[in-house]
């Protein structure tokens, strides 16, 4: 009510102003509250269309609040007020971009319930959104209803078709029968047809039948979009067909096609792959002259590709560049500058990127786990030859992440301070490696028991720790 005494509403309220004042609110609730003080204003005389109710309606959509958005469906039926078939997709469309496929069915089920006419706009557009959430069982038999229903087929239903069976390897060849049957049901294949076909040929590296129906495409006068030569252009990089891949996207551009974002990380990722990874940076520099802004993909393609040609001083580089615009790299990307620092056998450089790690808090979860404890160990392992003081303290902050500290790791720090003669580290290292469960080799033993017989003075003191060790290995086996 704090809104309704703030507006000055004119003598006479139009329809115009409702939707002008509840598309310049940039809060949905208070859009709704103007939307419903405009109405109790003039109570006696203005009245909501389904053009107000249909804004407000998509407000609350936008802001994922469902529940009043149907509300207003209710309202609207009880003021009589048509309920338009854009209205209630627009609330399908909502339920599938929140990935609630259920609801977009039940949703579906109402607008006979509203006397809302379903038109195969409806039909076609509940397919649409049950195929992009991969609900290819609901979707295959929402067609089947469809064509029980009595909805002809029409070139876009017959894509969203197709575009479902091509999800699904097992499908492709159904896939590929629906497109040549599709002049018998009086529909041309056009551009999204073929695009999807060649996207899902790709995806299964059947690159021949793409480039097949690439070839197809010109005769029949459908011009490749973008979509369609990006997806053509990244089956040929995993097919490692990468001089072909370079000149389809040199034909893209002489025909006037834009390259996108995705059309430049699939080349460029390509190449890298293929040990090029000098023409990826060059395409690099081509794309942000054209503006586009590579993304973290990119970059971490990129940077891939530079470590395994051991060109770690530019994957830095390329590393803080994308830092500098403002992209945060993950656990993944720093464990390959770490892995390529260890691989040049600079592990002093890929201890700092650790450090950087922890200090930016990327911690180990369930998928990146086993990255973590690769690379903490081999940095480990690497500082022992030339740094032990920070493989132990390496070491110590790993136990405080609960990093798992692999065998190999403990005989390398222990033969480490055995031989430096820091029999205090090497006795910690010992005892926390039994509490871990991790049986000392012979090799081991011997390596711990001649670095404290050199020290005649602890001989004693040695015998008696080590002693204790073992019964404790035994008691808590």
């Amino acid at each position: 009510m704090a809104i309704k005494t703030m507006i000055k509403w004119p003598k006479k309220i139009s329809r115009s102003l409702v939707e002008q004042l509840i598309r310049a609110e940039k809060d949905p609730q208070k859009a709704l509250v103007i939307f419903d003080a405009a109405a109790a204003e003039y109570a006696n005389g203005y009245k909501h269309d389904h053009n107000t109710f249909g804004l407000m309606i998509s407000r609350l959509l936008s802001a994922n609040q469902f529940r009043p958005a149907e509300d207003l469906l209710n309202r609207m039926k009880d003021e009589k007020c048509k309920i338009t078939e854009d209205t209630f997709l627009s609330i399908c469309r909502a339920y599938g971009r929140v990935h609630k496929p259920g609801e977009v069915i039940r949703i579906f089920q109402k607008m006979k319930e509203y006397d809302c006419e379903v038109t195969p706009k409806s039909y076609v557009t509940v397919f649409s959104i049950l195929v992009d959430e991969n609900q290819l069982k609901v979707a295959l038999k929402f067609y089947k209803y469809m064509r029980q229903m009595g909805i002809p087929p029409s070139v876009v239903s017959l894509n969203v078709l197709i575009k479902a069976l091509c999800k699904n390897s097992g499908t492709m060849d159904a896939a590929l029968q629906i497109f040549h049957e599709m002049p018998s049901h009086g529909c041309s294949p056009d551009s999204y047809t073929y695009g999807t076909l060649i996207n899902g040929f790709c995806r299964l590296k059947r690159i021949s039948e793409a480039k097949e129906l690439f070839a197809e495409m010109g005769i029949k006068g459908c011009l490749p979009s973008v979509v369609t030569y990006t997806s053509l252009i990244h089956g040929l990089c995993l097919s490692n067909d990468l001089d072909e891949a370079m000149d389809l996207f040199e034909e893209m551009k002489e025909k006037g096609i834009v390259a996108n974002l995705y059309t430049y990380s699939s080349l460029m990722d390509g190449l890298c792959k293929g040990g090029r990874c000098s023409q990826a940076m060059e395409l690099l520099d081509i794309m942000t002259t054209e503006h586009l802004q590579p993304n973290t993909v990119t970059y971490s393609s990129l940077i891939n590709g530079l470590c395994k040609e051991e060109r770690i001083s530019e994957a830095v580089e390329l590393f803080d560049r994308m830092k500098l615009r403002g992209l945060n790299p993950d656990a993944v990307l720093y464990g390959k500058i770490i892995t390529g620092f260890c691989d040049a056998q600079k592990f002093h450089e890929a201890a700092n990127f650790l450090d950087e790690m922890v200090f930016g808090r990327i911690s180990p979860n369930r998928l990146t786990w086993s990255l973590h404890v690769r690379i903490n160990n081999t940095v480990v392992r690497g500082l022992c030859k030339t740094e032990a003081n920070r493989a132990f303290q390496l070491y110590l902050s790993m136990r405080t992440r609960g990093i798992s500290v692999e065998a190999e790791t403990f005989d390398l720090l222990l033969n480490c301070f055995c031989k430096k003669g820091d029999l205090h580290k090497a006795a910690r290292i010992v005892e926390e490696m039994v509490l871990d469960g991790c049986i000392p080799s012979e090799t081991t033993w011997s390596t711990i028991l001649r670095g404290f017989s050199d020290r005649k003075k602890v001989w004693e003191t040695a015998e008696l720790e080590l002693v204790e060790l073992v019964d404790k290995f035994t008691e808590s086996h």
